[in-house]
């Protein structure tokens, strides 16, 4: 296909990426056992000089459940196309980089809550204390 663009800056080559065939299971008429429409996208996220040392060092780290010896492998098999498959994991392995190499939120700083906030928690739970107690029947 083309080059997969991950973000402004960060284009990975078609050269780097490898592609397979094979068939699909699921519908697709009486075509289904003839077509490879199932598609598999591998790339050596681990051999790539794409990333900086630091992108790729967090790259492998989050996304070390997905690798095997250094490869990231995408399937797409939900269209009946091998074009929209291709196209989805296409679009897949960018969110599935662009979301490995992002950097990390900020820390939460802890904060304590309001006055006002903690009065209306109390008030509210006398509230519920009050129609919970009104609804008991006479016990004696």
């Amino acid at each position: 296909m083309a080059d997969v663009s991950i973000r402004p800056g960060l284009v990975i080559p078609e050269a780097e990426l490898s592609w397979r065939f094979s068939r699909s299971s699921g519908p697709g008429g009486q075509g289904v056992n003839t077509t490879d429409s199932r598609v598999e996208l591998s790339w050596d996220l681990a051999g790539s000089d794409l990333l900086s040392p630091g992108l790729k060092a967090r790259a492998v780290e989050r996304l070390a459940g997905r690798l095997v010896t250094g490869v990231l492998t995408i399937t797409a098999s939900e269209h009946r196309s091998q074009l929209r498959n291709r196209e989805a994991a296409e679009a897949r392995l960018a969110s599935v980089v662009a979301a490995a190499v992002a950097p990390p939120p900020r820390a939460r700083r802890a904060t304590k809550p309001t006055r006002g906030s903690v009065e209306r928690r109390i008030a509210e739970k006398k509230r519920r204390g009050q129609v919970k107690r009104g609804r008991r029947g006479d016990v004696d």
